[in-house]
């Protein structure tokens, strides 16, 4: 079995990368011998999964792959973004978190579905140095943020998102189906062909 290179330590995002590209051994930044900090300062997704692809090429034999990805709120001018995972520190309870975030939305008197239209935001990055590969994927969920936390699946801002065309937040799915239409679902399908293309399983 081929291995791919993740350049994460986020557990949820590990297991859903396993789970989704199960023809090849996943290693991720938690596999290296010395820990690996690699920062976000980036002004894109896209830029961002490029960079922590490219410091972890510089580390590693063979293919790598990275991903950046958050949640957009349209009317707070796509606030937090790239932030996402970083703007509320130096908290990092989730449930905090969102409160926080569904406060903002309050205080901007975004009271309604139309003001509180919000999307998801996944790109991966795809780089094998030795057959000259540098490629983004990208997949957006677009949906609206809720008025309350609603849910126990998932994790960061599932509990507040509800995608479009569905009457229950990405929380209150269950993985499968969260799997089937998610933002990561997508820019790991199109990962997935690029892969099956470009012969590596």
């Amino acid at each position: 079995m081929s291995v791919i290179w993740f350049a994460s330590q986020n557990e949820n995002k590990i297991k859903e990368i396993k789970e989704m590209i199960p023809e090849m051994e996943v290693k991720s930044l938690n596999d290296l011998e010395k820990e690996l900090d690699i920062p976000e300062d980036e002004p894109t997704f896209e830029l961002n999964a490029l960079f922590k692809a490219k410091t972890l090429s510089n580390l590693v034999e063979g293919i790598v792959i990275a991903d950046d990805s958050g949640l957009s709120v349209v009317h707070l001018d796509n606030f937090p973004g790239i932030y996402s995972a970083r703007w509320a520190k130096p908290e990092k309870d989730w449930n905090v978190i969102n409160d926080m975030l569904l406060d903002k939305l309050m205080d901007n008197n975004l009271f309604n579905d139309e003001q509180r239209k919000a999307f998801f935001t996944s790109s991966i990055a795809v780089i094998d140095k030795e057959r000259n590969i540098e490629e983004v994927f990208t997949g957006i969920v677009e949906g609206v943020i809720m008025y309350s936390q609603m849910g126990d699946n998932g994790f960061a801002y599932d509990k507040i998102f509800k995608p479009d065309g569905y009457d229950k937040t990405f929380a209150e799915m269950t993985k499968e189906e969260k799997n089937e239409i998610s933002h990561r679902r997508i820019s790991i399908s199109k990962l997935r062909e690029f892969l099956k293309e470009n012969n590596y399983f």
